[in-house]
């Protein structure tokens, strides 16, 4: 299984109504350094809208701002859909929000 496959798997993972972090994948995967390469992986999600990818954030709790299925409006809107807010600046509060597998 490629690195992509097991990013995704634990995507998967993420339960509606909370987010997790790039480098939160990253860690699970016993890639702490790879929070990149997490990005890498959600940017060229094969199955959008099952594997998650709207629920990863940055490590301060920001949405992507090159979120690849329609910006960072469209992640907003997917997230608040699913309960998640962000403020005026696009910015989940990870203390309320992030799952807490892996931490």
């Amino acid at each position: 299984m490629s690195f992509y496959d097991e990013v995704y798997k634990v995507v998967k993972l993420i339960p509606e109504g909370k987010v997790a972090t790039y480098g939160q994948i990253a860690k699970i995967l016993c890639s702490p350094k790879a929070s990149r390469a997490v990005g890498y992986a959600l940017h060229f999600n094969p199955l959008p809208g099952i594997i998650p990818c709207h629920r990863v954030v940055n490590r301060e709790g920001y949405l992507a701002p090159a979120f690849a299925f329609g910006g960072m409006d469209c992640q907003a809107e997917l997230l608040k859909k699913e309960g998640v807010f962000c403020d005026e600046n696009y910015k989940v509060d990870l203390k309320v929000y992030q799952w807490k597998e892996g931490l």
